[in-house]
């Protein structure tokens, strides 16, 4: 035995580790308690407080379901959120590394936990396939959501009312038809409340996306293709329309407002309107879900069928004219 043994020396950290005293604090009863207290707290916190003004509004009755969905999932993400951050912070408090001391060890109880890592492979399996349903059937119930849906709708409204205005992209700005007042075009766009509006929404050259973000609809502009999008009407104001695709170089600035105004306002302004443009429309060719453009002009918008032979070298889906070699 050697004089350090005889004089019983402080054990080793890694005697001291085997020899300590277990630690008999429930550390996981009090992670969640902590994580049940702060969630009842955040959660409605955020759902009645911030969740009425989270975009993109109630303007119409798609945009105020996207804002519900944007709810339910951040009540549902918050309390993970939660989790994640309670357990690092008390990681770091409670197992840290005491300054000049031993490092922490778990020892066995570090090695696994059964019922935590069952707990946790069932709680997340649970999440994943709620919100799969809950995602597939907040898309199917509505019946024409705001997305395109193309020429041939699956899911249409249950309105028997419904107001068709045709929605054209063209490098660079958003023109509107309106074909039962005469088919008029103008780069207005003027929607009733308390209507269902089916948005036919076209192109006359390169691809554009039409982003009506209040009236929480978006759908992109082919050219040759009708993509269909619907939304109700549900409140008065103002909303900003946008161009949400690469379109060419003043992309960026093809944008423009539109107006939710009442039944009455709608069918005098509609009606003005028509007269308004009587001329101009007599010069647009007569109304289609798509029009077939030239690369000398877009015939298919504000400007009669050119006369002229299709070019030689660009023709955006048109045939060749008469004389183009």
């Amino acid at each position: 035995m050697t004089d350090t043994q005889a004089a019983g020396a402080a054990p080793t950290p890694a005697t001291a580790d085997l020899t300590a005293a277990p630690d008999q604090t429930n550390h996981w009863w009090r992670l969640i308690a902590i994580w049940v207290v702060l969630s009842a707290i955040l959660d409605p916190l955020f759902f009645y407080l911030a969740g009425p003004h989270i975009p993109p509004g109630t303007a119409t009755d798609v945009a105020q379901g996207a804002q519900w969905d944007f709810n339910v999932l951040a009540v549902i993400a918050i309390p993970v959120m939660l989790a994640v951050w309670i357990y690092m912070l008390y990681a770091i408090i409670m197992w840290r590394a005491s300054r000049g001391g031993p490092d922490p060890v778990g020892g066995t109880a570090a090695r696994g936990h059964l019922g935590i890592q069952v707990g946790w492979i069932l709680t997340t399996s649970v999440l994943v396939l709620f919100l799969a349903g809950f995602g597939t059937y907040e898309l199917v119930q509505p019946g024409g959501a705001g997305g395109g849906e193309g020429a041939s709708p699956i899911w249409t409204p249950v309105s028997k009312t419904i107001l068709p205005i045709q929605v054209i992209g063209q490098q660079w700005k958003f023109t509107y038809r309106y074909p039962t007042f005469g088919g008029f075009e103008t780069d207005e766009l003027v929607v009733p409340n308390d209507t269902t509006i089916q948005f036919n929404v076209t192109s006359l050259d390169v691809i554009h996306s039409f982003w009506a973000y209040q009236l929480g609809v978006k759908a992109d502009a082919n050219p040759d293709y009708n993509n269909v999008a619907f939304a109700t009407t549900q409140q008065l104001g103002s909303f900003i329309v946008r161009c949400a695709e690469l379109c060419g170089i003043w992309h960026g600035a093809m944008y423009n407002s539109g107006q939710v105004v009442t039944k009455q306002q709608f069918e005098a302004w509609a009606t003005l309107t028509k007269v308004r443009l009587r001329q101009n429309t007599k010069l647009l060719p007569p109304y289609r879900l798509t029009y077939t453009p030239d690369a000398n002009g877009a015939d298919g918008s504000y400007y009669p069928d050119s006369v002229d032979p299709y070019s030689h070298v660009e023709q955006y889906g048109a045939p060749q004219g008469k004389g183009a070699g």
